[in-house]
């Protein structure tokens, strides 16, 4: 994991010397044509978990996926950001963990929202079945099995991101 994680340090480091900032330190991906993401499928036995995204997302509303955010804090880890995302979509802590890690990074071009998204799949692995406690990013939740996710109508190359979670990264 020690590779993927030194480089997407050095991808944020890249787009934080080249874009602007929020107040609190983030990156401000919002004029950028491109901008890198983290996808984190939570598992538990043989399932996942999918949300529905609100309508007061900025993209992709109304379309189903998982837990994601833009990689936008250069002092933070992956681990942290994983963490960040899990406690503020659905309430999920460390202490529920048992596992996490990384598939292979990709990119793909979006020419309805004319960005370019390079995604860094992750997978959490549960201890226990949770309760859910979404936020505004998203209406609802189903637990799925995998080849359950074709029945959903999902955010572009949700499914490439989910073959890639489950296959860790090779290059560790």
């Amino acid at each position: 994991m020690k590779k993927t994680e030194e480089k997407v340090h050095k991808l944020i480091q890249h787009f934080s010397t080249k874009l602007p900032h929020f107040k609190d330190g983030r990156i401000n991906y919002t004029t950028s044509d491109t901008a890198p993401v983290i996808t984190v499928f939570i598992a538990y036995k043989n399932t996942f978990l999918l949300l529905k995204r609100s309508q007061k997302v900025s993209t992709y509303k109304g379309k189903w996926n998982t837990v994601a955010g833009y990689l936008d804090n250069p002092n933070q880890t992956i681990l942290e950001k994983i963490l960040e995302e899990l406690s503020e979509e659905i309430d999920i802590n460390k202490e529920q963990i048992s596992s996490y890690s990384f598939g292979k990074q990709y990119q793909f071009t979006d020419e309805n929202n004319k960005k370019t998204w390079i995604v860094l799949p992750t997978l959490v692995i549960l201890l226990e079945k949770p309760e859910i406690n979404l936020n505004w990013e998203h209406t609802e939740y189903k637990w799925i099995t995998m080849d359950e996710i074709q029945d959903f109508d999902t955010v572009p190359n949700l499914k490439k991101s989910m073959k890639r979670a489950l296959k860790p990264a090779h290059n560790e």
